[in-house]
């Protein structure tokens, strides 16, 4: 690469940082909000999600053992979930747990340390989910050390269920450490993935610094979305900006995201297990975020 051109490229991301911090959408009021084993759904939006799932299941001939769900409105603070707890083998969605991992195992990261190519390949993994970078990183602090962060956290419980577990090296071959509850090399659970993006948003992740360098990551503006999952279903909303971790290996099929749009911000996650699961998805996406439009004044 000529010197000209590597100071082009330079720019490009440098500049593309920027546009990133400032398109990431400030914390909101849910900043003293604790989603912990104790914390109660709301039961309207419990009901209403429920009867979304339901209807959902029924279209694409899924059962319940094959969908788990959860909403957070951060405006309200209204929370539905269901089988929150059940673990599930969760593909790329764990990739969330190496980013965490790198910002608390490279303090300096989130204070003006953080090198151009790093970030872009970090934003790599967490939003284009890039396995070689994935991959990358997780060797470079090992296995056990990423998933201590996470323990560390309360992201992983044995006792309550699991969590989110990063136990292989994205990619074939090479160590495996099984989850204690279902010997998932990958893992997770909607209580968890919930919890990661809440606490994310409220800037408890690392320091307040951190968490919104990480929220720039997963919006990396120079990495395009997958048009799949959450983002097709959104695709086209006035003024959504969506900050997510999706994963798909076989019919494990999932979606994560911290969604804002005018009017409303929510994290909405699924985990499901079916040759429909997109379809779903999708149809959860649209659904979901119609349940939170604000109300028409007359």
């Amino acid at each position: 690469m000529t010197v000209p051109l590597a100071f082009a490229v330079t720019l490009c991301l440098v500049a593309c940082a920027i546009a990133s911090a400032a398109s990431v959408a400030p914390t909101t009021q849910s900043h003293d909000f604790v989603l912990d084993y104790d914390t109660k759904v709301d039961p309207a939006l419990q009901s209403k999600l429920e009867s979304i799932d339901t209807a959902l299941r029924k279209q694409f001939d899924m059962t319940t053992e094959q969908t788990a769900v959860g909403l957070l409105d951060l405006k309200t603070q209204r929370l539905a979930m269901i089988h929150p707890d059940r673990i599930e083998y969760a593909a790329s969605v764990p990739k969330v747990g190496i980013l965490l991992a790198y910002f608390q195992l490279h303090p300096d990261a989130a204070n003006g340390k953080l090198d151009e190519q790093t970030r872009h390949e970090l934003g790599l993994m967490a939003k284009a989910s890039n396995n070689e970078m994935a991959a990358k990183f997780s060797r470079e602090m090992g296995l056990k050390e990423v998933q201590k962060v996470l323990n560390d956290y309360g992201f992983y419980d044995k006792d309550h269920g699991g969590g989110i577990w990063v136990g292989k090296h994205y990619g074939k071959g090479g160590e495996r450490i099984g989850d204690p509850v279902a010997d998932h090399s990958h893992a997770a659970t909607v209580r968890q993935l919930l919890r990661f993006w809440l606490m994310l948003d409220q800037g408890q992740l690392v320091s307040p610094a951190a968490s919104q360098t990480m929220k720039e990551i997963f919006a990396s503006p120079e990495v395009p979305h997958d048009d799949i999952k959450f983002v097709r279903a959104l695709k086209g909303r006035d003024g959504v900006e969506i900050l997510r971790k999706w994963g798909t290996w076989q019919d494990w099929r999932h979606d994560s995201a911290l969604v804002s749009v005018p009017g409303r911000r929510y994290i909405l996650v699924a985990l499901t297990k079916h040759s429909k699961g997109d379809d779903y998805l999708v149809e959860l996406a649209k659904q979901a975020d119609d349940l939170l439009k604000p109300a028409a004044t007359p």
